[in-house]
Formats: structure tokens, C-alpha cells, sequence
């Protein structure tokens, strides 16, 4: 059996500490004893996770330079968490904006996604995706194009505690 999902991702930050608090307030993951003794590092899991861990933060000071990547360096763009519902998505929507971090939201057509930045720019993306069973000819052809994110709209189509990502990337 070859590769079947992500695991964790390890970002190098200014301060560990700080970012590890901004995923705790903000996202709800929960900070773990994996760092402890370990200076400038954090061990993060998200919500519901079964995972040891979800990311790992690393401390590289406040002199780092922002990083190149899709400007002028090839490199990640984004990281993405998937939530259950439209619902949760909504909170996190409110959330994200009253900590100052939501830079944007966008429908892909099989997928509702925020996107937001860390206390260190990095940007990551909280995403709901259609489940199979509802999936029809209009959602997959929208992935096409990327419009504006209306979650009034799509909680009136797929109601707002409908499971996300059912026999896509949850078990069906």
C-alpha cells in the first residue's frame, strides 16, 4: 500500500511559542508535551486528529526574512485543515477574521475554503469539501474557475451541519 494521507508538517517560525499559542486560540489545536525541555518547539495536534501530531513548530528568531516562495523562490504555498461542516466553517470564518489573520475566502467548486495567515505570514487554508454522495454535474464543473466563497448559499444547499468529505476524503 503506497502513501494515503499527510501526517504532520513542520514550519519553521520566529517563535514557536507565539505561533503555537496563535494555533491553540485560534484553530483549537492542542499543544502537546512532545517539546517540553526542547527550546523554541512546539508539537501541535488539531482537533479531532488522531495523529502523535499535526505540526511541529520550530523557532528560527525574529531576524527571519518572510519567505520567498511563489514571489521569488519556488516553495509550499499553503498548508490545508479540513473541517466537518459549513457550520464549523463559519465559526472559523468569524474567528480567523476577529483575530485579524482571514485574508480570503473562495468556493472551488467541490470545496469551501478560508485562507488565512500566521502570526509569521504563512498562509494556510480551512477548507469544507462536498461529500460524494452529494456531488453533482454543477459542483464538479465549478472547479474550473474560483469565485467568492457565499456560505449563506452553500449552507442552504447542503445545510450547515451536513459531514464534509464523505466518501472523499473521510470513509464512507
Amino acid at each position: 500500500m503506497g502513501i494515503h494521507r499527510l501526517n504532520h508538517a513542520v514550519l519553521y517560525v520566529r517563535d514557536a511559542q507565539r505561533s503555537a499559542a496563535f494555533y491553540e486560540d485560534v484553530l483549537g489545536f492542542t499543544r502537546l508535551s512532545l517539546a517540553e525541555g526542547m527550546a523554541g518547539a512546539a508539537f501541535m495536534r488539531a482537533p479531532g486528529s488522531t495523529n502523535d501530531h499535526d505540526l511541529g513548530l520550530f523557532s528560527i528568531g525574529d531576524a527571519a526574512a518572510d519567505s520567498p516562495a511563489g514571489r521569488s523562490a519556488v516553495g509550499l504555498y499553503h498548508l490545508a485543515w479540513e473541517v466537518d461542516t459549513l457550520d464549523e466553517l463559519e465559526r472559523l470564518s468569524g474567528v480567523l477574521s476577529a483575530a485579524g489573520a482571514l485574508v480570503g475566502a473562495s468556493d472551488h467548486g467541490t470545496t469551501k475554503s478560508l485562507y488565512a495567515k500566521d502570526p509569521d505570514g504563512i498562509e494556510f487554508e480551512v477548507a469544507w469539501i462536498i461529500p460524494a454522495d452529494l456531488l453533482d454535474e454543477a459542483a464538479l464543473a465549478a472547479r474550473k474557475r474560483i469565485l467568492p466563497l457565499d456560505l449563506a448559499k452553500e449552507k442552504a444547499r447542503y445545510g450547515g451541519s451536513t459531514r464534509g468529505g464523505v466518501g472523499i476524503s473521510v470513509p464512507a
